[in-house]
């Protein structure tokens, strides 16, 4: 398989699950299959992810990881500064690894593939062959 094939897939995937979680937060997905299923539950688990943050910062908490997850999956769509744009998601990814670690216990990550999905931001921002990137667009000017 091509380089730029598993490129494309990782960038996909990874912006897919970005999305998907967006869209479990806002209660786009049915309640059957959904984690939280509105903003309130997400806020909640929030909390329990960042026990240190104060109660008065949670909703802000929870509002900066959800633009960062928008904005990465788009910019990992487009293809738009792909390479800093997976080692943020990867950053962001593992960072909620660690955090579900030293809160809840180190099964949920592995069960979710978290560091799976994390190590998946890092190896893609270290491709550099460019496939359907907006980057390419761009330098040619």
């Amino acid at each position: 398989m091509k380089i730029i094939y598993v490129k494309l897939f990782l960038r996909v995937s990874i912006a897919l699950g970005f999305l998907s979680a967006v869209a479990d937060r806002f209660g786009w997905w049915p309640q059957e299959s959904s984690a939280w299923g509105n903003w309130g539950s997400f806020i909640e688990y929030t909390k329990v992810l960042n026990p240190w943050v104060p109660n008065s910062l949670i909703n802000a908490v929870g509002v900066v990881a959800t633009v960062a997850e928008i904005v990465l999956a788009i910019f990992l769509i487009i293809g738009f500064k792909t390479s800093l744009s997976a080692k943020l998601s990867g950053t962001l990814i593992a960072l909620f690894g660690i955090t579900m670690c030293v809160t809840i216990g180190v099964k949920a990550p592995l069960d979710y593939s978290v560091f799976s999905a994390a190590a998946a931001g890092f190896g893609l921002s270290i491709i550099k062959e460019k496939y359907l990137e907006i980057d390419t667009l761009l330098s040619k000017k």
